[in-house]
């Protein structure tokens, strides 16, 4: 049966695996109230915790859109999607799996195939310690490195990718991945991957946290060079994208 994602689960848990990052705002927006109130004015004071709190309101009501009120985990955006004659699927995260038991439901007779990049030496953001804890690996995920993906060659008939590649931060690091992922995948396979980019919307939304996300030209070039072509460009909401690539140029 589909785990259905419960109220507010994709907001609630931004706050929870960063709730040190909100307790501080939490303090320090009536202290700098105070200050400003005690040496300035009212007026400079309120200016400036609406500056504070704007944007940390802004980016929860936007990941609320994304993550609660959008298509994202339903993976309705893929209904057209064939993936080829191959009846394996893999699904590879960094260390916080929210999508393996949407996808083994979506493809029921498929096999599905589950791998963990994280490695707690490089990845050591406190977020990803508390959901892991929070959402175990999916039963059966195997860790690997981002350079070799257990698959035989060309046995792949989909590989998703999803909100975890950005988690690869050295370029040729991420290329030597997707050069990985290309030589896993059928000729006539598909792979999905799904990210924020480095834009307008994304800035208008998270302000400085959009450096932590790549650019759609960034994406371009390390799919390229790894020999993955872009098919197509899936827009959930104005703010996630869901490239869908081919190997090899196929088309069909």
């Amino acid at each position: 049966m589909e785990r259905i994602r419960k109220p507010f689960e994709g907001v609630w848990n931004i706050v929870r695996f960063n709730w040190h990052f909100y307790v501080i705002f939490v303090i320090l927006v009536p202290v700098i109230f105070f200050l400003l109130n005690h040496y300035l004015s009212s007026f400079v004071a309120i200016i400036a915790v609406v500056i504070l709190v704007v944007p940390v309101l802004k980016s929860l009501i936007v990941s609320y859109w994304v993550y609660d009120r959008s298509d994202l985990y339903t993976l309705n955006y893929l209904e057209d999607l064939k993936f080829g004659d191959s009846d394996t699927i893999v699904n590879i995260n960094a260390g916080f799996d929210e999508t393996s038991e949407f996808i083994r439901s979506r493809y029921p007779g498929s096999t599905l195939k589950v791998f963990d990049f994280y490695n707690p030496e490089r990845h050591t953001e406190v977020s990803i310690k508390r959901a892991r804890k929070a959402y175990p690996p999916y039963h059966g995920s195997t860790a690997i490195e981002t350079s070799s993906i257990p698959v035989e060659d060309e046995t792949a008939s989909g590989v998703f990718v999803f909100m975890s590649a950005h988690e690869i931060r050295d370029q040729k690091e991420r290329i030597q991945f997707f050069k990985d992922v290309n030589r896993i995948l059928t000729s006539e396979g598909r792979v999905v991957v799904v990210e924020h980019l480095r834009d307008l919307p994304n800035f208008l939304a998270y302000t400085v946290g959009v450096f932590h996300f790549f650019s759609k030209k960034n994406w371009l070039k390390s799919f390229s060079t790894s020999d993955l072509y872009l098919q197509k460009e899936i827009k959930i909401t104005p703010f996630v994208s869901t490239f869908i690539l081919t190997k090899n140029g196929a088309t069909s």
